[in-house]
């Protein structure tokens, strides 16, 4: 099969596009044919930095394609179905194997495309605003880097889930304006403007109850500072790639609290996995959007990477074989 691999970590100009063996049929995994990678802030990270699992090395947590392969002790996948998977590497190729429990099959009619954008980014936001942000009814959100993948999920389901305002950050008017269709009441330049003094503008002072942090480094303590009374920091991920040296002195006396959340250890459990099958089928049914900034080629991947690191995307991009 022909995947996108590298050698060594730097930037997107390490990957190659070459031939390299096709992946084996776990007995308790399905080898999916790609149709589209959705490509993930930890899959450049990776890139960049992460250990090489393999040499030479597939990154990539998240495709989704046609079953073609199943292994015996698999009975709620089958050959022909479509399914959307992940794991800790190896998206970015025509081929892809992963253990059954990381796999959702895709409902019928769906585009494979949307379904390939879900799972991580949707069940990263799920758990951030309720499992770990304790999420109610009527709070005020503030999202982080509003038009990531995460950012664009937190924002919409927060809306849906009642609260009463959602603030969202991005670096331009443009990505901002963007957003608006999807629930953010207010968008921060963060560019132009200061965050937490736009936070307490925006709020009268009542500042953020629920926050969804996916950039870390100095953006963390610009969350922590704006965290209402009781306020919830829910972060997740280092896009930023900064250093996070935070001073965590003001969170004890407003009781508020901060929480690390990673999808990944919880992600082949009974909850993480029916919630991310039921996000799947609200996309298909219309309740949610998925939103696709540009579709590169596979053999483009470098090209695509440089894209994103040049933070004009809004959602997702995509790889197709």
């Amino acid at each position: 099969m022909k995947a996108a691999v590298y050698y060594e970590n730097g930037g997107p100009d390490v990957f190659r596009y070459e031939d390299v063996p096709d992946p084996e049929c776990h007995r308790k995994g399905v080898v999916i044919r790609v149709e589209a990678v959705s490509i993930e802030g930890g899959d450049t990270l990776n890139r960049f930095r992460g250990a090489l699992a393999t040499k030479p090395h597939i990154v990539g947590y998240q495709a989704a394609g046609e079953v073609v392969a199943v292994g015996e002790e698999v009975d709620n996948i089958k050959v022909g179905d479509k399914a959307v998977t992940t794991g800790a590497f190896g998206s970015h190729a025509e081929l892809r194997a992963v253990s059954a429990r990381t796999a959702w099959v895709i409902p019928p009619g769906m585009d494979v495309r949307l379904a390939a954008a879900i799972p991580v980014p949707f069940g990263t936001a799920h758990d951030c605003l309720f499992e770990f942000g304790r999420m109610k009814k009527g709070e005020i959100v503030l999202v982080q880097a509003g038009a990531s993948g995460v950012g664009v999920a937190a924002i919409q389901l927060a809306a849906r889930a009642g609260a009463s305002m959602v603030l969202a950050t991005a670096s331009s008017d443009a990505r901002l304006e963007k957003l608006k269709g999807l629930g953010m009441t207010h968008g921060i330049n963060y560019a132009r403007d200061d965050v937490v003094t736009e936070v307490a503008r925006l709020t009268d002072k009542h500042m953020a109850d629920v926050i969804v942090d996916s950039v870390g480094g100095p953006t963390l303590q610009t969350s922590i500072l704006s965290l209402a009374y009781r306020g919830r920091v829910s972060m997740v991920g280092q896009a930023g790639r900064e250093p996070m040296k935070v001073d965590v002195g003001s969170m004890m006396g407003g009781n508020r609290s901060l929480s690390g959340v990673f999808l990944g250890a919880e992600i082949a459990t009974d909850r993480v996995h029916d919630t991310i099958q039921q996000l799947i089928q609200d996309v298909a049914d219309g309740a949610l959007q998925v939103v696709i900034d540009r579709t590169f080629a596979l053999k483009d991947a470098a090209e695509a990477h440089r894209y994103i690191e040049s933070r004009q995307a809004v959602g997702r991009v995509l790889l197709v074989p």
